[in-house]
């Protein structure tokens, strides 16, 4: 056996390779012959070659050996006669190998076979088969007679059956010898046709004569090239006759025509022309083909017999035989006719009847993930086109890529031998699309171009390369003032395109501070669903406004996150009334002097009040509601300006008792209303536009009554200053003094004199303490004052059981609290231990304070 191997390597893809591998084998070898072991000529890296045995030889599989070796074969040309053992890698034959009956008249026969070697190395394997010289040449039949007009001239040719050989190369049919010539007659001209093949031609040497010898008998043997040569042979019988003197004759002896393959049928291919000298019968021509043409010839063309024109017949394939021979003889009618011969040459020309096809060598199995580097192999694709020349030359590219808008993220990298690799060319993204159907398409080159497609589908896995996104970065809330606790105030929301755990989103408060107090008693946040709700009541006077920041982040590894910003807003409720503070009222009431005389339009006073309510809950109206039925006044809605309107009010009414109603717009309206006793003042009339208020007169005409209302407040708060210092000298001499007190409001231990001061549920605080009784443990609750409050906070002790989540209608009665309660941290007061003169706290007589309707705390 003769093994020739030509192997390289070709590195197209990170995991692929190709290999060439060329083998021969002689025909005629029985199965189970080992043509060669792929493993050891390719030279892989994986694991032994199986030790040259086959299938049937080799024995149970010995462990421990190594890796193990696979070989899988994609694609074979003869499946019936070759095939590779999938674990040794050897080639063999699987039946006796027949060249002829495989590759028939083919000067060379060869067999293809790709194998895929431990799933990283593609082998193109082919196998040579090698002809022996089996076969001796053989003529149709035993012998032949042939018709000779004696007068034909010496030169005259006449075409000899050819001899078959199915043995190619140099064990071929290589000649032809002509035997048992007694008289020298006749000789043998051997000639070679276009695809290689020999025919024999007898030539006439001397003239012929009928009635010398009628008969003549001819051994026509045929040589092949094999060592020790074969041979056949036929006899020829010629028969010598009488015939007409002249001849057909063609204009050509040859001709050549070029035919497109797909010419329909019924196609002119030719017209020959011969021409006789002889008159009547004797000069009628008939055309033929002549009586060896190949039966191929007979099933593709056809000629008419009186003009000699040649038509297609049948289906021309310039991938089966791109030339053709046409042999055609011309005979007259005349008797004895000598006919004439002639070659038609057809060459047929390649038509782009042909589509590419496309195969998938290899497809990655499972899905993708969308952080797949560009350049990672998706698939190997192998083109091919029975096509030659320009249509058969390829173009080949991914259906929807190149990268513009709905592109597809691959492309075909070409390798070798119309391999191509199809790989990403750019980062995936998921979101943007979570499954692509991949189409190749493929184009020759012809006029028109012929495509073909093929597809095959590739699916994205889920990364965590997105964070949360919000709907927007700022959210704005509103929440009127005096709400519940607990009550919800909106919700953010934040979109996570990840799928899974990649994109379950989660909320939270970032850390912060509504002035100095953490964010996190104001607010909270459903981690879920991002829900947000109130944690205390807002007071609109005391905070406008405030923001936080929401985080919001995913549950992947490592998570992403982002966050948005939430602003809340507090609206104003008409919870405050209007407060009069000019004129000053006594009991509601104020007095007003007016000079006698003063006549229309003097200004008697002006009604000046303030609301902390602001827009139009704080926009006030001022209006006189009784005792100026006899319209002696008028005061102006706006400003609280009150005027004279008639000319002789005193004489109507010397004293007159007006109420004065402040109203503001709020819904519901709320209002104040003070009693205005207008006096009329004998003597002099002061200057103009200079009212009397409280028996005192207005000096100068533009008196800013803003004035009066910035002196009240600077007083009042001199005042509060000074009652702090005051206690907290206090204070500091109490614990000189070296004794126990539990400081205490006055309003709340001073037995129910004087007036009492009004707590509302902003200013209360609960912290949980323990304690115990003759009855058992006691749940106490220690209620703490707000810092809000104006004066030191205080603490009391829960005398009931019952539990926290009583109804807010049930009253809950307070004591002092204890020496021994603990302060909560940031909460400063002046409760104290120390010692020292006075009575006990438990001794002393419990003072109480209810609370009416405390809220939820």
């Amino acid at each position: 056996m003769y093994l020739s191997i030509c192997c390289f390597f070709l590195c197209w893809a990170p995991a692929l390779s190709l290999k060439n591998l060329n083998y021969s084998v002689p025909e005629e070898q029985g199965a189970g012959t080992v043509i060669g072991n792929i493993g050891r000529d390719a030279r892989l890296a994986a694991g032994a070659a199986g030790g040259g045995m086959l299938p049937a030889e080799r024995g149970a599989p010995g462990g421990g050996r190594g890796p193990k070796s696979t070989f899988r074969v994609l694609e074979n040309s003869a499946p019936h006669l070759l095939d590779v053992d999938g674990e040794s890698g050897l080639l063999y034959t699987k039946q006796r190998i027949d060249r002829e009956a495989l590759c028939r008249r083919s000067a060379k026969c060869q067999l293809s076979l790709e194998v895929f070697a431990n799933d990283q190395e593609i082998c193109m394997i082919k196998v040579e088969i090698q002809d022996l010289n089996d076969n001796a040449p053989s003529f149709p039949s035993d012998q032949v007679d042939m018709d000779i007009s004696e007068n034909a001239a010496p030169g005259t040719r006449f075409p000899l059956t050819s001899a078959h050989d199915p043995d190619a190369g140099d064990n071929g049919l290589r000649t032809y010898l002509l035997t048992r010539d007694d008289y020298g007659l006749f000789s043998l001209d051997v000639k070679s046709r276009g695809d290689g093949t020999k025919f024999p031609e007898l030539v006439i040497q001397k003239p012929l004569d009928r009635e010398e010898q009628s008969h003549h008998t001819l051994v026509l043997t045929a040589l092949d090239g094999g060592d020790p040569p074969r041979s056949g042979t036929v006899q020829i019988n010629v028969r010598l006759i009488d015939s007409n003197d002249n001849s057909p004759v063609f204009e050509a002896a040859s001709y050549v025509v070029e035919l497109p393959e797909n010419a329909p049928l019924g196609t002119a291919v030719i017209d020959l022309n011969a021409t006789d000298a002889d008159e009547g019968t004797n000069g009628e021509v008939l055309y033929s083909f002549s009586g060896y043409a190949p039966e191929r010839v007979r099933d593709l063309f056809s000629i008419d017999p009186q003009s000699g024109l040649i038509r297609v017949k049948g289906n021309l394939d310039y991938e089966e035989s791109g030339l053709i021979e046409i042999d055609v003889q011309a005979r007259d009618l005349g008797p004895n006719p000598i006919p004439a011969h002639c070659k038609v040459t057809v060459r047929l020309i390649d038509r782009n009847d042909n589509a590419p096809t496309i195969g998938f060598v290899s497809v990655r199995q499972g899905a993708l993930s969308e952080a797949a580097p560009p350049g990672t192999v998706i698939a190997l694709v192998r083109v091919t086109d029975r096509d030659s020349g320009k249509n058969g030359q390829l173009q080949c590219r991914v259906l929807g890529g190149g990268g513009g808008p709905g592109a597809v993220p691959f492309t075909l990298e070409e390798n070798y031998d119309n391999f191509y690799t199809v790989v990403t060319d750019r980062p995936l993204d998921r979101e943007a699309q979570d499954e692509y159907n991949v189409t190749i398409v493929a184009r020759d080159g012809g006029n028109p171009p012929l495509n073909s497609t093929k597809s095959f589908s590739v699916r994205i896995l889920d990364e965590n390369d997105n964070p949360p996104r919000f709907s927007k970065n700022l959210y704005v809330l509103q929440v009127p003032e005096n709400n519940i606790p607990g009550e919800y105030l909106g919700s953010v929301l934040a979109q996570d395109p990840d799928l899974g755990q990649n994109g379950t989103v989660s909320y939270s408060i970032l850390p912060g501070h509504v002035g100095d107090v953490s964010i996190y008693t104001y607010v909270s946040v459903n981690p879920t669903n991002g829900a947000i709700y109130a944690l205390r009541s807002f007071n609109y006077e005391q905070t406008k406004h405030f923001e936080f920041r929401v985080l919001a982040k995913d549950s992947g590894s490592p998570h992403r996150e982002s966050n948005a910003t939430v602003r809340v807003t507090v609206l104003d409720v008409n919870d405050n009334a209007p407060l009069i503070v000019l004129p000053a009222l006594i009991n509601d009431t104020a007095e007003l002097q007016v000079p006698r005389n003063a006549g229309v339009g003097y200004p008697v006073g002006t009604v000046r009040a303030l609301d902390s309510d602001f827009g139009e809950s704080g926009r006030l109206t001022y209006e006189i509601v009784e005792g100026n039925e006899e319209h002696l006044f008028e005061m102006d809605p706006t400003s609280g300006e009150i005027r004279t309107l008639h000319p002789y009010w005193e004489e109507l009414s010397p004293v007159a008792e007006l109420v004065v109603k402040v109203s503001d717009h709020g819904k519901p309206s709320l209002s104040a209303v003070a009693k205005l006793i207008v006096r009329a003042l004998a003597g002099p009339l002061p200057e103009a536009g200079e009212p009397q208020v409280n028996g005192e007169q207005h000096r100068r005409p533009h008196w800013d009554l803003s004035l009066p209302l910035i002196v009240t407040l600077s007083t009042v708060s001199i005042i509060l200053l000074a009652a702090m210092i005051t206690i907290a000298v206090k204070c500091k001499r109490e614990n000189k003094e070296i004794r126990t007190y539990n400081c205490r409001i006055a309003d709340g231990s001073g037995g129910g004199k004087g007036k009492k001061k009004k707590i509302s549920k902003n200013d209360i605080m609960l912290v949980p303490s323990e304690g115990e009784d003759s009855r058992g443990p006691l749940n106490v609750m220690n209620v703490v004052s707000s810092p809000s409050l104006a004066t030191s906070p205080m603490y009391f002790d829960y005398q009931t059981r019952l539990p926290l989540s009583s109804p807010r209608s049930e009253v809950m009665y307070l004591k002092p609290a204890s020496n021994n309660l603990t302060v909560p941290q940031g909460h400063v007061g002046c409760h104290t231990s120390f010692t020292g003169q006075g009575t006990n706290a438990s001794e002393a007589p419990p003072s109480r304070m209810s609370i009416i309707q405390v809220g939820d705390f």
